[in-house]
């Protein structure tokens, strides 16, 4: 029975009410009085159900979903301009004890090579991130509770924020690993921790135990409901996300959503970021294998529906995804990206030789971090490196609100402005100083405020004279 403030997983993802969800979608996709009615809902900028979302996803109206794309775009820009925010992921460990089927780090594979950093390699790839320009990060590691128990993510958490290289810091570690224990998770907020990240992969009960055979990942509820024991645990800031391509992208879609009522409904507070991933080649992993693959179209739709669906909630595409891919969705609702990614463990630091690759998946954007700043100043877009939110206790509820009311762009503007200057003046090459330079002064003219321009603008000169982390 379906209930989103229930606890327990198979009644906030009720399997009948996805089925129902997505035969009301189908039957009313060309229902144009409903879709409008819809639309019309949508530009409040409140967000929509499920079901409503759904139909939205499911039109096929090419009128209507041209109005559905330049809604997403409106909506992109009305909470979160043209700011968007880097990161990488930083990989620690990749022993594992699962068997997800989608996944080259499964236990059966014996050809991989395994590796776990130690936290003398983890300062140097943390330093080597800092000399790259990054401020946040995403650890991410298998689930192996011998190789990787809790104890070894905090320790690392600590090295991470102790290091202090040159004008380099990390001000903000986010944390991906496997769901755990209320416990557990009061030990990841107390470490200082930003957003806990854990992707359903699959929201399907049937499909999700056959796609995870063996390991404690297989356990369908233990895995669902692990961002209720985050937030029980006093973790303001979650993370969703599916991998597309295991199961059909309509029922991925409606479940998130309905994943993200249930975090509202229970918790008063939806996630922070939705993640879109899509399966991808890695070692002996063959997406073809997977037959619920999406093409570029129906993903950018996707996109734009989430976006729609829930206006405030940050928005994540990796390197996974191609340049121009990343490009298209970048105006339809995505928030944040990460840059100059590498996914095996110890590439930052010392990439390792081909044949000795520890990838969890190929990365299609491959270009330095310093030319993705670049491409995205050329776009018009402010990249930022800003974590102020995290360290102002603007987190949870409390970032909910001012979203909600599209006032956060009140600190993240300057804020973006302030960390792209630190990027420029310490990492930045040449020609990404001059176009970034040129981008600032643009934008300080489109301060509406004139005393929060001076203030930006002489906050922008001591970081210029050597001062630095600067924040509102």
């Amino acid at each position: 029975m379906y209930n989103p403030k229930s606890l327990k997983a198979e009644e906030f993802i009720d399997n009948q009410e996805v089925l129902d969800t997505l035969k009301y979608a189908e039957n009313n996709k060309n229902n144009i009085e409903l879709v409008d009615k819809i639309l019309e809902k949508a530009r409040l900028k409140k967000g929509l159900s499920h079901r409503d979302a759904s139909v939205l996803l499911a039109c096929d109206d090419e009128k209507k979903n041209e109005e559905i794309f330049e809604l997403a775009r409106e909506i992109k820009q009305d909470y979160y301009g043209n700011r968007i925010v880097l990161f990488a992921p930083l990989y620690l460990s990749n022993y594992c004890v699962n068997g997800c089927v989608y996944c080259p780090y499964h236990a059966k594979n014996k050809h991989i090579p395994r590796k776990k950093l130690t936290q003398e390699e983890i300062r140097k790839e943390v330093i080597a991130l800092q000399d790259m320009g990054h401020k946040r990060l995403a650890i991410e590691t298998g689930e192996d509770p011998v190789n990787n128990p809790i104890e070894y993510v905090l320790e690392s958490i600590k090295t991470i924020y102790s290091i202090k290289h040159k004008n380099g810091a990390i001000r903000r570690v986010n944390v991906n690993i496997a769901a755990t224990t209320v416990e557990n998770y009061r030990k990841l907020k107390e470490a200082g921790i930003g957003t806990y990240i854990l992707f359903q992969e699959t929201y399907d009960k049937e499909r999700y135990e056959r796609l995870h055979p063996t390991g404690p990942k297989h356990n369908y509820a233990y895995h669902t409901e692990a961002m209720d024991r985050a937030m029980e645990g006093g973790i303001d800031d979650v993370g969703l996300g599916v991998l597309y391509g295991l199961s059909t992208y309509k029922y991925e879609f409606a479940a998130q959503l309905m994943h993200a009522e249930h975090l509202e409904a229970v918790h008063g507070v939806g996630p922070h970021t939705i993640s879109v991933p899509r399966i991808r080649k890695a070692d002996d992993i063959d997406p073809t294998a997977f037959e619920n693959g999406i093409d570029d179209d129906t993903f950018a739709k996707i996109i734009a529906c989430i976006r729609i669906a829930v206006p405030y909630t940050g928005m994540i595409i990796s390197t996974r995804e191609s340049k121009e891919c990343r490009e298209r969705v970048l105006q339809l609702g995505i928030s944040q990206i990460s840059g100059g990614s590498k996914t095996s463990v110890g590439g930052y630091y010392e990439p390792m030789a081909e044949k000795e690759e520890s990838a969890q998946f190929d990365v299609s954007d491959r270009r330095p971090l310093d030319e993705v700043m670049h491409w995205l100043i050329d776009l018009g877009y402010i990249p930022s490196f800003c974590t102020a939110c995290y360290r102002e206790g603007r987190t949870g509820d409390r970032f909910m609100s001012i979203c909600k009311n599209e006032q956060i762009h009140n600190f993240c503007h300057p804020n973006a402005l302030l960390t792209l200057k630190e990027y420029l003046e310490d990492y930045a090459s040449p020609e990404t100083k001059a176009a970034g330079e040129k981008l600032i002064e643009k934008e300080l003219e489109l301060f509406e405020n004139k005393n929060t321009s001076k203030d930006v603008s002489d906050k922008l000169e001591k970081i210029h004279s050597g001062e630095r982390d600067f924040r509102y």
